[in-house]
């Protein structure tokens, strides 16, 4: 991992099209910018985490019931296909 130290008003650049904004500092809280292209995702780790989690529960629900359509195409057809 990259440590960097950063002031208010100073920034990083990722990639190239990617800028982070120290924006404020206060207390324990940094508040950031975020500048990055529309195409690309950004989200607090929490969001994300959650978004990943539906996504593997809805991936696995979807699994279930491809298992259960494909059982029951079997069953109809008479065994083997």
């Amino acid at each position: 991992m990259l440590v960097l130290s950063r002031k208010k008003n100073e920034s990083i650049v990722i990639n190239n099209d990617i800028t982070i904004v120290v924006v404020e500092i206060r207390g324990d809280k940094v508040r950031l910018g975020v500048e990055a292209p529309k195409e690309v995702p950004v989200h607090r780790r929490e969001v994300y985490e959650a978004i990943q989690r539906n996504a593997q529960e809805e991936a696995a629900s979807n699994g279930a019931a491809d298992v259960a359509h494909s059982t029951d195409e079997t069953e109809s057809t008479g065994g083997d296909t």
